[in-house]
């Protein structure tokens, strides 16, 4: 079963991994190596209140139970919601899976677990991620996962083109 949990100080070693992990750099914000003191302010810093913090990074995590009854959690990877904006109600999408999980159903199951908390629990309207054509994974992801698409991005960062992928929910107001 997979479930999102707020950071704690013990997924530095898989957030000091991730964040240096250079093939994903075109992908994300991060273009430079971060330092394990880098991250252990961020963590000891974040308060898991998108509202306070302006964004909220989530682990992915799995439980599984054994037939002794024994509980065994694996971290997956992050989801984040950042550019956070109140006001409009919106946020963008940031996710992240280590190799070893990708293409099993984690992404999925993260994005909706994700899209469940922010529309039912937070209130936000649009959800949306800023996806690179060249990464045909993750593409794939959010159109199955019924988002909308933009037209493409050129030159949106050195490496390709992209495209906004967006998620809208009426308002409960």
């Amino acid at each position: 079963m997979i479930k999102l949990r707020k950071i704690e100080p013990n997924d530095l070693p898989y957030l000091y991994q991730w964040e240096n992990d250079a093939a994903s750099w075109a992908d994300g914000a991060n273009h430079n190596p971060l330092s394990q003191q880098d991250l252990r302010a961020y963590i000891a810093s974040t308060t898991g209140d998108i509202y306070r913090d302006g964004q909220l990074r989530l682990i992915i995590e799995e439980q599984t139970t054994n037939i002794q009854s024994q509980i065994t959690n694996t971290t997956l990877g992050c989801i984040d919601l950042f550019d956070f904006d109140p006001r409009n109600r919106r946020a963008a999408i940031g996710m992240y899976i280590a190799p070893e999980y990708r293409g099993q159903g984690v992404g999925k199951e993260a994005l909706l677990q994700l899209e469940n908390y922010a529309f039912g629990h937070l209130n936000l309207r649009v959800l949306y991620a800023v996806i690179s054509t060249k990464n045909i994974a993750c593409t794939a992801l959010y159109r199955n996962a019924g988002y909308s698409s933009s037209s493409p991005l050129p030159g949106w960062t050195l490496e390709s083109d992209a495209v906004i992928f967006t998620s809208f929910r009426p308002s409960r107001d």
